[in-house]
């Protein structure tokens, strides 16, 4: 041992071991469990709207209202699961449970072929499903929550590579099982892909394969805290929280119409599906990267700095997109989308774990899934279809855009600015973790 060192190597390393050792496999068992969970969305989310039209015969109102059960259940089951979580403390089978009933979900609609039956499936599915991605953003800040900030967007940056997989291989292989109709994949009696069924057999493997994998991550400390009878209430009394949750709520309803619509605004320039899947590529590929600097050191950033550039970086995307005169000046700026996700999902994720008591941060995340992505995604999809149909395919993107600039320019003054707790206890008190108002 050194002079004047206080241990030598070898402790050191041993105590190295001792404490991070259980927090860096946790990492890897969650890389692994966001890979499987995304891979799964990756090849529904794309396709299960192609799947309703052509393949069962659904008229459009009728795909646009199965879509609908997916945000409207889960505005009602997801602050519920939260709560289970909370007060069993079994985070970790709770998600390896939701995770499972997702897998059932998906494969029980290969049964149905009404309408009526499909929208009873897709709202059993909903049940299990939404609650999936709150409930995994808790367990893993829990779980990694020794390794920093940062660990959280390295894990989830999995997550995107195994969506990024999904989106470019599954078409080659449905190819490969069953080949689409007709050279061009159209047909005039029938759905352009026949096979497409397969998707949801496709995607019930990969959310069970996630399941199994949930079933390994640690059930004991940080992620096993309990709250006590109706603590989710101090929730309502917390005014960081109760700031972070209108902001989360904007933004989605400046943002998620856009998106939602951008392949019609593509085919409005001209472009088809081909151009679309491009630039998705363009958006997915970079977002690996920054997700996985999201919250480190380097940045110097803290949850509400990640928050600003996560919806200005929309913002500006939106703008230059709603602007540009052809698809090729609109290519350039899909990378902003990588910056949003990156700044926006990590920033989120990371004010909740600051300002929330460690006993209620599943409830926590939920309800900012609740109000945000359903709630919020609801209005922005509703209000982008009214301001197509009426203003044309430039206007959401536009008014998205503007919408999202003033929302990042007032950030400052509309949330309280936090410090991650980076070495808390086992749980802290709200009110020591949030900083005044600057």
């Amino acid at each position: 041992m050194c002079a004047g060192c206080a241990v030598g190597p070898r402790e050191f390393l041993g105590g190295f071991r001792l404490r991070y050792r259980p927090a860096v496999r946790a990492a890897a068992v969650l890389s692994l469990f966001w890979f499987a969970c995304f891979g799964a969305l990756g090849v529904f989310f794309p396709l299960y709207s192609l799947y309703l039209a052509e393949n069962l015969g659904l008229s459009g109102s009728e795909v646009g209202l199965v879509l609908a059960m997916l945000p409207l259940t889960g505005m009602f089951v997801q602050p519920l699961w939260g709560m289970l979580a909370d007060r069993t403390g079994s985070r970790a089978r709770i998600l390896a449970l939701l995770s499972a009933g997702s897998a059932a979900g998906y494969a029980s609609l290969t049964g149905y072929q009404s309408f009526g039956g499909v929208l009873a499936g897709t709202a059993a599915l909903a049940l299990f499903s939404t609650s999936v991605l709150p409930m995994a953003v808790s367990v893993a800040l829990a779980v990694l929550r020794n390794l920093g900030p940062h660990a959280f967007g390295v894990a989830r940056s999995f997550g995107t590579l195994g969506y990024l997989i999904a989106v470019v291989g599954f078409p080659p292989l449905l190819h490969l099982v069953s080949p689409a109709a007709g050279p061009q994949g159209q047909s005039s009696t029938g759905p352009s892909e026949p096979g497409l069924g397969m998707m949801l057999w496709v995607t019930a493997a990969a959310m069970a394969a996630a399941a199994l994998v949930a079933l390994v991550l640690p059930r004991t400390g940080a992620v096993a805290l309990r709250a006590e009878k109706g603590d989710w209430r101090r929730l309502s009394h917390n005014r960081p929280y109760r700031r972070l949750v209108v902001v989360v709520f904007l933004t989605y309803v400046f943002l998620q119409g856009p998106l939602a619509l951008f392949p019609m605004f593509v085919r409005s320039l001209g472009g088809g599906l081909d151009v679309v899947s491009r630039m998705w590529l363009c958006m997915l590929v970079f977002e690996i990267p920054l997700l996985a600097i999201a919250g480190g050191r380097p940045l110097r950033l803290d949850a509400r700095g990640l928050l600003g550039i996560g919806i200005g970086a929309d913002a500006l995307r939106w703008l230059v997109c709603a602007l540009s005169p052809s698809i090729a000046a609109m290519y350039a700026v899909q990378v902003l989308h990588g910056v949003a996700v990156a700044g926006f999902v990590v920033g989120s994720a990371l004010y909740v774990e600051a300002v929330v008591p460690g006993r209620l941060r599943s409830t926590g995340q939920s309800v900012v899934y609740m109000i945000g992505v359903s709630l919020g995604g609801i209005v922005s999809t509703l209000a982008a279809g009214l301001l197509l149909d009426h203003f044309g395919p430039r206007s959401p993107a536009l008014c998205g855009g503007i919408g999202a600039a003033l929302l990042a320019a007032a950030l400052p003054r509309l949330l309280p600015r936090v410090e991650f707790p980076r070495s808390r206890g086992t749980d802290v008190p709200v009110q020591s973790l949030a900083l005044p108002v600057p």
